[in-house]
């Protein structure tokens, strides 16, 4: 069994969890990352030099069979979980007064399930090593936007960390929400682009990950909310 912390990251290949999932590494953790493009994980462990401290596993963020899958094979390859971060998700570019609700239904379940299905497969694991839960959410699930569903599913993930931190906090698990503003990244391909002005970088709200999970035994901070200098709401 491996005495370094072991994470594991959904949405882990891209954007924020592969920033996050390569700072982890270069500070000694052991990763497993999880994202439904194989290609896309490949390439990911390329550019981190497919590293032993590296696993990488295809599925879907919002199916419970293969996130237990990869839980369970998270903790036979490295012998333990101290950590997860539930980071996958997306946004359609519309509204729920005039939009596409055809488009609803994989962001809903990414968004909201998702998260869910992560916290139920790792619980157990999480438990033995007394570890931690990384929920990373949006000032969208603060800040009410007119029509926003995707904001609407980010209300649902403050809610969750809460909610969960309330079932898991006497058997010792940590539970964090990173609530970032506008960050640079993928994200806003499928939006029309990035908005003006300063945005914070994947690696900045990475370091509010890592930050996270490193917290001292017996200490859980709840919620971190954080913008770019310039973001008004």
């Amino acid at each position: 069994m491996t005495t370094s912390p072991v994470t594991l990251i959904t949405g882990g290949s891209s954007g924020i969890g592969a920033a996050a999932a390569r700072l982890l590494l270069e500070r000694g953790h052991q990763v497993a990352v999880t994202g439904r493009d194989r290609g896309r994980l490949d390439r990911f462990a390329e550019s981190c030099g497919r590293p032993d401290s590296l696993r990488t596993f295809a599925g879907d963020a919002a199916d419970y069979a293969e996130m237990r899958s990869a839980v369970v094979a998270t903790v036979r390859e490295f012998g333990r979980l101290d950590a997860v971060v539930a980071n996958a998700g997306f946004a359609t570019p519309d509204s729920v007064v005039d939009g596409d609700p055809t488009q609803w239904r994989e962001m809903v379940l990414t968004n909201v399930l998702g998260p869910a299905v992560l916290i139920r497969a790792a619980v157990a694991a999480l438990r033995e090593t007394r570890g931690r839960i990384v929920i990373v959410g949006s000032v969208a699930g603060f800040i009410h936007a007119p029509g926003n569903l995707y904001g609407a599913t980010k209300w649902a993930m403050t809610g969750l960390a809460e909610n969960t931190r309330r079932a898991v906090t006497g058997d010792g698990i940590g539970v964090t929400l990173i609530a970032p503003g506008r960050v640079e990244t993928n994200f806003w391909d499928a939006l029309g682009g990035r908005p003006e002005g300063q945005l914070l970088t994947a690696e900045q709200v990475a370091e509010s990950v890592a930050w996270a999970i490193g917290q001292p035994a017996g200490v859980d901070v709840n919620t971190v909310v954080m913008r770019p200098i310039g973001q008004p709401v």
